[in-house]
C-alpha cells in the first residue's frame, strides 16, 4: 500500500479508509427508503453525490491495542443519515500479511440500509498488474456515475491486465473474491482476498502513480434503485440489533 502522512493530514491521502455505511456514490444525494425521502449534502468538494458514507470523515476511537492489532469504533447519531449505527475495524497484522474486519451494526429502533467496503490505496509504476475475475461492468457518466452494464471484455476485462494509468473509476460485478497484484520490480505479489464482498471498484487515473482496488458489497449508485433489486446489486437492510461485517485481506507471497 502507498505510504501516508504522519500525522495523516487529509483522508484522501490515507493508504486506505473505510466505507461505512454504503459505498461509492448516492445520485444527487437522495433516495427513498419505506416512504422515507433522504437527502444528504455532497461531502468532497468537486462532487455533487455524497459518496462513501460517514466512517471515513469522522473520528474513530482506540479501543484496544497491541503490538499486532488494534480494535477502532465509531458510533453515528442520526442526522442527514437518520439512522444510528456503531462501525468497528479490527486490523491484525502476521507474519504472512495484514487483515481488517469492518463492522456495522444499527443500533436505532428501525430498520436500515448498510454496505461496506474498504479503499485501499496502491502505488504503480508502468510494469504493475492486477489480475481478477469479474463478470460485468458499469459505464459512467461525467459525475462517475453508472450508466449501463456491460461484460467485463476489452477495456473491462480484468485479468492480469496492466493496472497503471488506465482511465477507469468503474464498479465490476461478480467479483471473484480474490485479485493478485505483482509488478516486475517487486520482490513480491500481493494477493487481496473478501470473501464478503462481491463486487469490486477500480481506480486508475491516467496520470498513473497509483490506482485503487476496493472490495465492495454492493454496486454504485445502489440506494437510487427501487428496494426489489437491492438484493441483486448487494445492498443490505439490516433491522435492529442486526450487523454485517466485511473481511480484506492482504498477503505477502515472496516470488
Amino acid at each position: 500500500m502507498r505510504k501516508c502522512h504522519s500525522p495523516l493530514e487529509k483522508v484522501l491521502d490515507a493508504s486506505c479508509f473505510p466505507l461505512v455505511p454504503y459505498v461509492n456514490r448516492i445520485r444527487g444525494g437522495e433516495f427513498t427508503f419505506r416512504g422515507r425521502q433522504v437527502r444528504l449534502k455532497p461531502n468532497m468538494a468537486g462532487d455533487p453525490s455524497p459518496l462513501h458514507g460517514q466512517g471515513w470523515l469522522n473520528r474513530w476511537n482506540v479501543e484496544r491495542q497491541d503490538g499486532t492489532s488494534v480494535l477502532l469504533s465509531y458510533r453515528h447519531a442520526p442526522g442527514e443519515w437518520p439512522w444510528a449505527y456503531e462501525a468497528t475495524q479490527e486490523f491484525t497484522l502476521d507474519e504472512r500479511g495484514f487483515s481488517v474486519r469492518l463492522t456495522c451494526r444499527n443500533v436505532g429502533d428501525e430498520p436500515m440500509p448498510c454496505g461496506l467496503g474498504e479503499h485501499p490505496y496502491f502505488d504503480c509504476g508502468p510494469e504493475t498488474r492486477i489480475d481478477t475475475h469479474v463478470d460485468c461492468a458499469w459505464t459512467i457518466d461525467e459525475h462517475v456515475l453508472p450508466v449501463a452494464k456491460v461484460p467485463a471484455e476489452g477495456r473491462y476485462d480484468l485479468r492480469n491486465r496492466l493496472a497503471c494509468g488506465q482511465g477507469l473509476d468503474n464498479g465490476f460485478g461478480g467479483w471473484g473474491g480474490e485479485a493478485r497484484m505483482s509488478d516486475r520490480d517487486w520482490p513480491y505479489e500481493l494477493r487481496l482476498s473478501s470473501p464478503e464482498a462481491k463486487f469490486f471498484q477500480l481506480y486508475s487515473p491516467p496520470q498513473g502513480g497509483i490506482f485503487v482496488a476496493e472490495p465492495v458489497t454492493h454496486a454504485n449508485a445502489a440506494l437510487n434503485h427501487p428496494e426489489s433489486e437491492w438484493p441483486e446489486l448487494g445492498m443490505r437492510v439490516l433491522d435492529p440489533g442486526e450487523q454485517m461485517h466485511l473481511d480484506m485481506r492482504l498477503e505477502v507471497i515472496p516470488k
